[in-house]
């Protein structure tokens, strides 16, 4: 079928190439501004008691936790002055009148509470809610935020919450998206130029990853339509796009160029090379793709939206390495070779710097294995230690505002107002009885620890006793069927501590049954969530690389090697990340706020993404070992064989690939900082250490082993297994032996 493939774009190479571009102008077009339809938010699971909890406080009492901070700071240093008094009250009462605006209070307006009041007396809050989903709070944020950054000789006021954080952390994305496009494309040119040594054959790889990336854009844009799909999965579009458009060219050309110096016509060495090179290319998209749609299990629309644009932008690329860079070529034929900055002189087979590599790796196996394992272990010691949070302002670089909002808050009041705990319940009418019984919950939940205040219909309580009779502000916690209740953190809300308060207040004895949401809340049900899903996630991903890779081999040695390799390779990576982000080793030179957890998505998100991206580096390296293998029967020179003709290949693919990740890793937002040269470092252990060194090193101590599989699956693989040999199972170098031939 493959070879049917290749015969058919070189007949039609014109019109693929013209369809080609008219559905790269249509994608640009439709999807150029993808952007503007794609949400910041998607961090909660919608079925979490915390997610229930927003939507009961929502429906049935007509607010939510505030999402919208004003910090108020007097120009005569007393929030308490006259003047200031009844500005901050005309303030409240203009932010409560905006558009989207369900419910806004103030210092002013419930009568001067202390945790509302800073700690020199200076400056004050105001708390709103704008209700809706992520992308109407993040609408009406928009028109908000710039109206209410002023000073007007009475008030100074700045605006912070979480609505005006992830509105600035979407923005701040989108310029940082810009610079790391601008960074990487002139690096990648360089190097395709380096690599290919030919200015035509390095500016193919560029066009089939545009290609994959404004195709994605337009698929990210029609499911934007039907779903929520977040801000930051354009990242892993243009990353996954360029980079693994570079890998498949890259592999495709390399293989092209081969065929041809083996004395192929043009026409002969593109069929050759889609019946190879295209069956590995195909076989490692598949891999990838079921990496990443393993976070499809995932409830998080933010996962979900990684895998919806990795599974679009991987076939695309697919797709591009198969079908249209083929055409280009056959249109290009020997000139894919033109402009010639130099030539590279092929050399002797067995003579090359990756084959003598293989073979010094294979020669003292055991100890290279040894101080490999080691290393990486040490390297990954510190995630043992890894603490989970939720993105928050600190984020963001210390000069946005919003930060510096929070930031003070932090440091000069008592409490962190914004990210109340909400005790929810509804569904009992209330009466005598219940607002006594109300009154002894609301004092049992002041009591616990981290718990700054407590209010409640019935008054507001700190520490066990009544500290504030029941007033106007209060009676918006009493509804017709139901009351819910406000625990005020005096702890960090996404920190250990803050997850402690939500296990002491889910604990205290209620006397209705009740929800518990806000800030904190979200934390612990989202790890909670996500750690339960992992188990599904990873089986999946380790059931579909066992059966590619023993489709590919025949042997059931190999994938389980594979696992464990790509594991090992991928918990290193991890723990220099807890070492760097988490522990704050590299701040100053990074330039970022270590928090003292990782966001509880980054883990999973690696470990899908590089997960994949080992698959492919794999497939590709194994892909050769077996043709070679099928040839001679010899494990040990098709191991090194194998790594003599694609070791350049992978370390080129691995470098390109990383420069585009560390472009991200320039991103003034921590966790994309971390995303970006997490995984960089991921990529080039797993192209040079494990490649290199480990898999030459296992397969030697393995042997013939790594090919055995017992009677039944070796009649499988017989009937259904896969390998780059070919369709009448012959190579560049003549045709396979009977005897060794693998059926495909």
């Amino acid at each position: 079928m493959l070879g049917t493939l290749g015969r058919f774009v070189v007949r039609r190479r014109v019109a693929v190439l013209v369809a080609s571009v008219l559905a790269m102008f249509v994608a640009g077009a439709l999807g150029g501004g993808v952007a503007k339809h794609l949400s910041g938010g998607g961090f909660e699971d919608p079925a979490a008691e915390s997610s229930q909890a927003k939507r009961v406080l929502e429906q049935s009492f007509g607010t939510r936790s505030p999402n919208v901070v004003l910090l108020v700071t007097s120009a005569d240093g007393s929030v308490d002055s006259a003047a200031a008094a009844e500005a901050g009250a005309a303030l409240t009462r203009e932010l409560g009148a905006e558009a989207g605006v369900t419910q806004s209070v103030s210092y002013w307006t419930l009568g001067a509470p202390p945790p509302l009041r800073s700690n020199d007396g200076s400056q004050a809050l105001v708390l709103a809610t704008i209700g809706g989903d992520d992308d109407q709070v993040a609408e009406h944020i928009e028109h908000i935020s710039p109206r209410y950054t002023r000073s007007d000789g009475t008030l100074t006021v700045a605006v912070g919450g979480f609505a005006e954080v992830f509105r600035q952390v979407s923005t701040q994305i989108e310029h940082d998206l810009v610079r790391a496009e601008m960074i990487s494309l002139p690096i990648i040119l360089v190097l395709l130029v380096l690599v290919f040594g030919s200015v035509v054959a390095a500016s193919l790889p560029l066009g089939i990853g545009a290609l994959a990336v404004v195709g994605t854009f337009l698929v990210l844009r029609v499911l934007a339509s039907f779903t929520q799909v977040s801000i930051f999965a354009l990242n892993l579009t243009t990353a996954m796009g360029m980079g693994l458009a570079i890998d498949y060219s890259l592999f495709v050309v390399s293989r092209y160029r081969e065929e041809l110096r083996a004395g192929l016509a043009p026409p002969d060495a593109i069929e050759r090379t889609v019946r190879t090179a295209g069956r590995t290319v195909i076989f490692s998209s598949l891999t990838v793709a079921v990496s990443l749609a393993a976070m499809l299990v995932f409830p998080l629309a933010f996962l979900r939206s990684f895998a919806y644009a990795g599974i679009a932008v991987v076939a695309l690329a697919a797709v591009g390495a198969v079908v249209v860079l083929p055409a280009l070529l056959a249109v290009l034929g020997h000139r894919v070779d033109k402009w010639v900055l130099w030539h590279r002189p092929a050399k002797p087979e067995g003579t090359g710097f990756w084959h003598r590599v293989a073979v010094a790796v294979m020669r003292r196996p055991v100890t290279v294995a040894t101080a490999v394992i080691v290393f990486l272990l040490v390297l990954g010691a510190p995630f043992l230690r890894i603490a989970f949070g939720l993105p928050d302002d600190r984020n963001l670089p210390a000069s946005a505002s919003s930060r510096q909002v929070q930031d003070t808050i932090r440091t000069q009041f008592t409490s962190n107002e914004a990210s109340a705990l909400s005790v929810v319940a509804a569904g009992a009418a209330m009466s005598d009885t219940r607002a006594a019984e109300v009154d002894r919950y609301a004092r049992d939940l002041s009591r616990a620890p981290g718990a700054a205040r407590v209010d409640a219909m019935t008054g507001s309580y700190v520490g066990g006793e009544l500290a504030a009779p029941p007033n106007e502000a209060t009676a918006r916690f009493a509804g017709d069927t139901g009351t819910w209740l406000s625990v005020v953190p005096s702890v960090e809300p996404y920190s250990e501590a803050g997850e402690k308060l939500v296990d002491a207040v889910r604990d205290v004895p209620s006397p209705f049954d009740v929800k518990v949401g806000g800030a904190s809340a979200e934390l612990v049900d989202s790890k909670t969530s996500l750690f339960g899903r992992m188990p599904l996630a990873g089986g999946l991903i380790a059931l579909v690389t066992f059966v590619a890779l023993f489709l590919m081999t025949g042997g059931v040695l190999v994938p389980i090697k594979a696992i464990i390799v790509n594991l090992l390779s991928l918990s290193a990576s991890f723990g220099a990340m807890v070492w760097i982000f988490q522990e704050g080793h590299l701040s100053g030179l990074l330039d970022f706020t270590a928090t003292g957890t990782i966001a509880t998505t980054m883990p999973i998100l690696m470990f899908c993404i590089a997960f994949g991206l080992s698959m492919d580096y794999e497939v590709f390296l194994l892909s050769r070992i077996k043709e070679e293998y099928d040839v001679s029967g010899d494990n040990v020179s098709s191991v090194a064989l194998g790594l003599e003709r694609t070791g350049r290949i992978v370390t080129a693919a691995a470098a390109l690939l990383a420069v585009v990740f560390l472009a991200f890793a320039t991103s003034q937002v921590t966790f994309i900082k971390l995303f970006g040269l997490g995984l960089a470092l991921a990529v080039i252990l797993d192209a040079t250490l494990i490649r290199a060194a480990l898999v030459p090193a296992f397969m030697r101590l393995a042997g013939n082993a790594n090919w055995w599989a017992p009677a039944p699956l070796r009649r499988l693989h017989a009937r259904f297994g896969i390998s780059e040999g070919g369709d009448a199972g012959e190579t560049a170098a003549g045709p396979v032996k009977a005897r060794d031939k693998v059926s495909t």
